[in-house]
């Protein structure tokens, strides 16, 4: 069934080990980004060195519209035959707002606030870092849609790390 699955990296090997995914997105701060799993195809593996800030002016290593350029880029070659596997350090932000950017471009226009209300079931504890939300929303000219969906999701339970989740492409 085509789906991404989001998880902590804490839960990357079991996750590469039972969904066996073709693509695989990391998204780390630049200082503990990791290297292509052993065995993992490279050209398969997107790393996004960016931290998980909202603030541009808060720290190093923002979320720029270059990540997402390069996110839109790596997604749409993945014809989806197999999971893709998407993670962060905690499984929250960086990764569910790359899994609602995904989505959102696989799954067309107007249909933003359907998305994040099927990840806020699928995934109490999500988080999508809202800078790299608004940087999608910009590059899939959503015209604020995006953001306002994040703002129908409500509020996430709080956890430290999430659990892997799926999100299939059909039947949200």
């Amino acid at each position: 069934m085509p789906r991404l699955l989001v998880t902590p990296l804490s839960s990357l090997p079991e996750a590469l080990k039972t969904h066996a995914p073709t693509h695989l997105v990391s998204l780390l701060s630049p200082e503990h980004m990791i290297g292509t799993p052993d065995g993992f195809p490279a050209a398969g593996h997107l790393r996004i060195g960016v931290n998980d800030i909202i603030d541009p002016a808060a720290g190093t290593a923002p979320p720029l519209r270059r990540h997402i350029e390069d996110l839109l880029t790596f997604s749409r070659t993945w014809d989806a035959r197999s999971p893709m596997v998407i993670h962060c350090w905690a499984g929250i932000s960086r990764s569910m707002a790359s899994a609602f950017t995904i989505l959102c471009d696989r799954l067309g226009p107007d249909r933003e606030i359907e998305i994040a209300r099927a990840i806020r079931q699928r995934a109490p504890h999500a988080q999508p870092n809202r800078l790299l939300v608004q940087h999608a929303d910009d590059a899939l000219g959503r015209g604020g849609r995006m953001i306002a969906a994040l703002n129908s999701m409500g509020p996430p339970v709080v956890v430290e790390e999430g659990v892997t989740t799926a999100f299939p492409l059909v039947g949200l």
